[in-house]
């Protein structure tokens, strides 16, 4: 590639729930970016300060949307209010630093190395620049929420509703051209005062990264367990380096591996129904389940009934120590061929077979950061007796099916009412055009039932048809 890459690591406060595009680039340099629904844009530029490694970097924002994606509204507002009141306070010292690099910006123009473009366009300076950037943050915060949004009610069947709700994308990784000594003093001093100013708000300074040099590109680009889209700002030649350097997504010119979170109020039979469903109807099938998450106060309750249910119909369970332990104590009649010792890989692993892994933890917490770092964003599913646990994990698990009390394997078009399907897919890509922040939205389905089962369903003698009943939202 011709010119020096360089890439914000990104993303997000913004208002509601949205994100904020955080970058610099080639022909913008330090101004704020985010699109307005004029459709035009306002660019800046922030850094966390915690000099740490890309893929550290990355994790960290990773666990940061995570908490973006379920603050209230308020909470994202008042990081935007509290990021314009810093900036205004701070403007003398950051113009400051924005004519440092003014003057190298100058002088490699004069060698030949930069155009007068680009000189111009990173001049803060320029009369009404400032003015129009601060302003871009305020527009933002007055947009309406495309977060949380219910596009589809279906009633599947008694007790069995199907909401379709909108969701943030995640991460985002801007990549832009530009030369970074021109720029790296206005970038330390925005990102200080923005890093400074969201210390004092619910979005970690973590949600907002900047990485300056070329090298950890490729580093970068292979993030694709952190990062959910790449957004490369630049020429077609750029756009193609990343596209052909990435298996993360990118907008420019899966498995199944499915978990299940068995929480101590759950009904046994309601349990015990819902898993068997979930493993045994059809385990090759991507929405089979392959890890089964038990809270600790389950080991000895509801675990063992479950795991009888299983080994019955064949199942290989592979547990950790504390489940194996449990069930050794409560099914002695079975052998070590069918209760193994799991390995770290089977946690990770889809099996497509009449195995299941089993894990021990300490509380749903535990369980959702287990799905969202282990999983493969599918379809997970909680079974509680707890409506208020239920709509906590459906909304902090970052799957494209967050299900409550029922099987895995109802993540299908038919039994949603979509007809036919070409596959299930959890790729967070779907926008065409010019995008703004509805164009950074996605969906998740949200299922509450009462142990409905896919097996229900069918031809057949005492089989049920789906209703499909179209509600309002």
């Amino acid at each position: 590639m011709n010119q020096i890459i360089q890439s914000v690591e990104l993303v997000l406060p913004r208002h509601s729930r949205e994100r904020i595009i955080v970058s610099f680039h080639k022909e913008v340099s330090v101004a704020l970016s985010l699109e307005t629904n004029a459709g035009s844009f306002i660019h800046f530029t922030v850094m966390s300060l915690t000099n740490a490694l890309p893929e550290d970097a990355a994790k960290a924002t990773k666990s940061a949307s995570h908490i973006l994606a379920t603050l209230a509204t308020s909470a994202r507002n008042d990081a935007l209010t509290a990021i314009h009141a810093a900036l205004s306070a701070s403007k003398e010292d950051i113009l400051a630093a924005n004519a440092r690099d003014l003057a190298i910006a100058q002088k490699a123009a004069e060698d030949g190395e930069l155009s007068l473009s680009i000189v111009s366009r990173l001049d803060l300076g320029k009369k009404g620049k400032w003015e129009d950037m601060l302003k871009g943050i305020l527009d933002v915060r007055e947009l309406e929420d495309p977060v949380g949004k219910v596009t589809l009610r279906t009633r599947l069947d008694d007790g069995l509703d199907l909401e379709r709700v909108s969701c943030p994308i995640g991460v985002l990784l801007i990549i832009f051209e530009a030369r970074g000594k021109e720029s790296t003093e206005s970038f330390i001093a925005i990102s200080k005062v923005i890093s400074h100013a969201l210390s004092s708000t619910l979005v970690p300074n973590t949600a907002i990264q900047l990485v300056t040099t070329r090298d950890v590109i490729p580093q970068l680009l292979s993030l694709d367990r952190y990062i959910d889209l790449v957004i490369p700002r630049g020429s077609n030649e750029l756009v193609r380096y990343v596209k052909s350097h990435t298996k993360i997504p990118v907008l420019g010119h899966a498995d199944g591996l499915c978990s299940i979170y068995l929480e101590h109020t759950a009904d046994v039979a309601l349990a015990t129904k819902v898993l068997v469903d979930s493993k045994t109807s059809y385990p090759a099938a991507c929405n089979s389940v392959e890890t089964l998450l038990v809270e600790e106060a389950s080991l000895d309750t509801l675990l063992p009934p479950a795991a009888e249910a299983l080994l019955a119909r064949g199942v290989s369970l592979r547990c950790d120590s504390a489940s194996r332990k449990a069930l050794i104590a409560a099914l002695p009649a079975h052998s070590s061929a069918t209760l193994q010792e799991a390995e770290a890989a089977d946690f990770d692993t889809e099996h497509l077979s009449l195995v299941l892994a089993i894990k021990t933890v300490s509380s749903a917490a535990e369980a959702i950061m287990h799905i969202n770092l282990h999983g493969s964003h599918h379809t997970d599913v909680i079974l509680t007796s707890s409506a208020p646990l239920a709509e906590q994990f459906m909304a902090s698990v970052d799957s494209a099916g967050v299900f409550w009390n029922t099987s895995t394997r109802m993540a299908d078009g038919m039994r949603f009412g979509f007809g036919t399907e070409v596959g299930i897919s959890t790729n967070k890509v779907h926008a065409r055009g010019p995008v703004g922040l509805e164009g950074l939205m996605i969906y998740k389905y949200k299922i509450r039932g009462h142990g409905h089962v896919s097996l229900d369903y069918g031809e057949g003698e005492g089989r049920k048809s789906f209703k499909h009943e179209k509600l309002a939202f």
